[in-house]
């Protein structure tokens, strides 16, 4: 017997065949980078994503694994929606050090292109990586983002051309190649499960010392999944990668 997660359903149905060789395409093209310049590419990544915590989370998908036959059918799980569970919602900018730079957003608060681009992330990361990251502006900065609309819209784009970062390739469709949805942000709901929280306040100080409280290799095991991640991708033709 082995021990399994069930698999979250989600509403997506499948990639198209389109979908997955775009993946398989930019996840060859990373790699290829990788190879040439091995310490340049993971140390210069700065990944970034907003994330809700909820006020109560009873169960993450990891403390839900139970024990199967190789011949049983992986058990599934439906995302409950809970009459009563309010939401804070932040955003944290990390790269194999740790994190550079986490915010909690206003209540109401609707992240749009020129937000994003101005008051989120892009202006405020080129000052906390000055304060924070001696000469890596210098050494230059790889952006890995998905592509929600606010980080691809034009001004956001033309953004990062001006603060001088390089905006690296990341396939659309599903966030199992982002490292903060993948690896930091799980592991932080984990961690938060079970917990009830009655304000936004008593959300974000935990959220705070955990993420404080993590060394540099928690955050540097986090950017080196990622070469993984790219070979599995390619290794299943494009397919989402569970693990």
């Amino acid at each position: 017997m082995k021990k399994v997660s069930a698999h979250w359903v989600s509403r997506m149905l499948g990639l198209t065949d389109k979908q997955k060789q775009n993946r398989v395409d930019v996840c060859i093209n990373l790699l290829c980078r990788l190879q040439a310049l091995p310490q340049i590419l993971l140390h210069g990544i700065v990944t970034q994503d907003e994330n809700w915590v909820h006020h109560f989370d009873p169960e993450t998908k990891r403390q839900s694994m139970v024990w199967k036959h190789a011949s049983s059918p992986t058990p599934k799980k439906f995302k409950v929606t809970y009459p009563i569970c309010w939401e804070s919602r932040g955003y944290c900018l990390w790269n194999s050090k740790g994190v550079i730079m986490r915010d909690h957003l206003p209540k109401g608060s609707t992240v749009t292109g020129p937000y994003y681009a101005n008051e989120l992330a892009l202006r405020k990361l080129r000052k906390a990586l000055k304060s924070k990251r001696r000469g890596k502006l210098r050494r230059g900065v790889l952006l890995l983002q998905d592509n929600a609309p606010a980080h691809t819209s034009a001004v956001a784009t033309s953004a990062v051309a001006e603060y001088g970062y390089e905006l690296l390739l990341y396939p659309p469709y599903l966030p199992d190649l982002a490292p903060s949805d993948f690896y930091l942000f799980p592991l932080l709901k984990e961690h938060l499960s079970g917990t009830h929280f009655s304000t936004d306040n008593d959300v974000i100080a935990p959220v705070q010392v955990f993420l404080q409280g993590q060394d540099k290799l928690f955050y540097k095991t986090g950017v080196q999944e990622l070469q993984k991640r790219w070979n599995k991708c390619i290794e299943v033709g494009g397919d989402y990668v569970e693990k």
